[in-house]
């Protein structure tokens, strides 16, 4: 069993059975020393047996994690990534959407940014002329007001905060997916508020890249329900409360993170 990757990729699934490309999975494997690890969140239709199907084409480089209950995208990422860290040498652990609105090749390109001084890359969702970025309308609408709310409670200068992928050095990540989320699904934002409790506002812009990516194109059905739109505006407030006087949120000292 092979067990050094230079980037791993966490992918959390839940019924994603009818959207797992699976094809473009495979020729991936065949193209990339990447080691893909997907995370099985409880899911009720046949997302564990098309993802045994991905394994089977390249066993070396498929970790599949099954979990019986669905505990949430949160959590479902935060196992995968300290499970990885766990049974692999890695250097980078990255999580991604299963549907790939981000393509596994981006989340490789944007991984290459990770350095001794970059412990943080992450995709952002800026429409440029040399971009290729397709969002609905209401959902463009949406985000853009969840995203303008977010910074103004992070009181950084983000522009995407909520982009699924994102990229972290190996000792970095082992921090600060340590401790459990508030959010199901606004997890991308404690992440942050944890990186200003590790580096502080002034040092963030040494260490973390925000990257814009070539090519995103929404799904048509996203596991995030509709009506998560008005429950969201507790869980963010129940994150900015948590995180505005944080007592020992993480118990490890700044220094891990250069071990």
């Amino acid at each position: 069993m092979n067990t050094n990757f230079e980037l791993a990729i966490v992918i959390p699934c839940y019924n994603e059975a009818s959207r797992l490309k699976i094809k473009h999975y495979k020729r991936f494997l065949n193209s990339y020393q990447v080691l893909l690890c997907f995370v099985n969140d409880g899911s009720s239709d046949n997302t564990m047996e098309e993802l045994t199907r991905i394994k089977k084409q390249c066993p070396s480089q498929v970790y599949l994690i099954d979990q019986s209950q669905n505990l949430g995208k949160a959590e479902a990422v935060r196992i995968g990534v300290l499970k990885c860290a766990k049974e692999y040498d890695l250097e980078k652990i990255a999580y991604l959407d299963a549907d790939l609105s981000t393509s596994l090749e981006e989340c490789v390109s944007i991984s290459e940014e990770i350095s001794v001084i970059t412990h943080f890359a992450f995709g952002s969702r800026i429409a440029k002329l040399d971009t290729t970025i397709n969002r609905k309308q209401y959902r463009f609408l949406i985000g853009r007001t969840i995203a303008t709310l977010i910074s103004k409670q992070l009181k950084l200068k983000i522009y995407d905060t909520q982009c699924g992928c994102k990229v972290f050095s190996r000792s970095l990540a082992e921090v600060l997916f340590q401790d459990e989320f508030i959010s199901r699904w606004l997890f991308d934002v404690e992440l942050f508020h944890r990186l200003i409790l590790l580096y502080g506002k002034n040092q963030l812009k040494y260490v973390v890249k925000e990257i814009p990516i070539q090519f995103w194109n929404d799904t048509e059905d996203s596991k995030v329900p509709l009506s998560y739109f008005f429950k969201l505006w507790i869980d963010l407030r129940s994150i900015g409360k948590a995180y505005k006087n944080p007592i020992e949120i993480l118990e490890v000292k700044n220094e891990a993170i250069l071990e």
